[in-house]
């Protein structure tokens, strides 16, 4: 099994090869209580949360896809990101930062080309470079705020596959 790396990604990816089929991994899961995390499945897919009573703004969720291979066994494909509405509103803001430093810049350049003041629009412009920037390291010092909740995540994982004792022959 792979651990987590130590790369410098917003959302930490792993896949672990299992000895067992899918289903069993999936039923397991399921079958897994424990009221320190939240834990649902569609299809393919289990989601492991913190309950929302313990959660905070950066708090984590653990994606994992649960596919079947050839041999009996599958291979689990995980994902630790924020919370789904957290995550569209950093790439929104990026969008909306992105966007309006295109249009100023883009305005700059027509202003310099029929030599009017373009120096407000490269302010403008350097804002937004700070935004973005500023938008990069709050993404970071989330993930970092979140990272004891990311290796709960992970145990707790690692203990519900750990459960099954013996692979399916």
């Amino acid at each position: 099994m792979t651990l987590l790396s130590n790369e410098v990604v917003l959302r930490p990816r792993f896949t672990i090869e299992l000895e067992f089929s899918n289903e069993e991994a999936l039923r397991l899961f399921e079958e897994s209580k424990t009221t320190d995390f939240v834990i649902s499945r569609i299809d393919d897919h289990v989601f492991i949360r913190i309950p929302r009573g313990k959660q905070h703004f950066w708090s984590p969720q653990l994606h994992l896809e649960i596919e079947p291979m050839e041999d009996g066994k599958s291979l689990l494909r995980g994902l630790f990101g924020p919370k789904p509405s957290i995550w569209t509103m950093f790439m929104f803001a990026h969008l909306i930062v992105a966007t309006i430093f295109i249009i100023f810049g883009i305005w700059a350049y027509s202003n310099w080309s029929i030599n009017n003041d373009f120096i407000p629009q490269l302010v403008v412009m350097f804002f937004m470079l700070i935004i973005w920037f500023g938008l990069y390291f709050a993404g970071r010092m989330g993930k970092d705020a979140g990272k004891g909740e990311m290796r709960s995540l992970y145990d707790y994982m690692l203990s519900t596959l750990s459960a099954k004792q013996s692979p399916i022959a």
